[in-house]
């Protein structure tokens, strides 16, 4: 299967544990792995063949800058549902890292990485 990637989406947000995360904000960044075919797109070179990578890095900022979950694991959910939602997309890898989580002593970040797939879809691999 094809696959266009996109790294370092970085946003402003609200999710996280504590209530002050939830009002003051901090830095995420997002990167997407996403699987799709891409042989119609690479004949005809219009972009109405394949995914509109603007509109996808939009709806992640999006999602980051709107919404207010307490867990990275719930925004990171909420992307790759919306990310399947829009064809022709079969398969997303999402990363979504706090880049600045606020523990004590800790100056590293925190990523949580998913892999979903639209439903009744199969990986090449899962295949045989």
């Amino acid at each position: 299967m094809d696959g266009i990637e996109i790294t370092g989406i970085r946003c402003y947000g609200y999710t996280g544990l504590l209530p002050e995360e939830r009002v003051l904000g901090q830095w995420f960044e997002v990167d997407l792995k996403m699987s799709l075919d891409l042989a119609a797109s690479g004949q005809s070179d219009k972009i109405e063949d394949t995914l509109d990578y603007r509109g996808t890095i939009g709806l992640v900022r999006h999602l980051v800058q709107k919404s207010r979950f307490s867990l990275l694991e719930a925004l990171a959910e909420a992307i790759a549902a919306a990310i399947l939602a829009s064809d022709p997309v079969a398969e997303v890898q999402v990363r979504l890292s706090k880049l600045a989580a606020p523990i004590p002593d800790f100056s590293g970040k925190i990523t949580v990485e998913i892999l979903r797939r639209r439903d009744g879809w199969q990986a090449q691999d899962d295949v045989g």
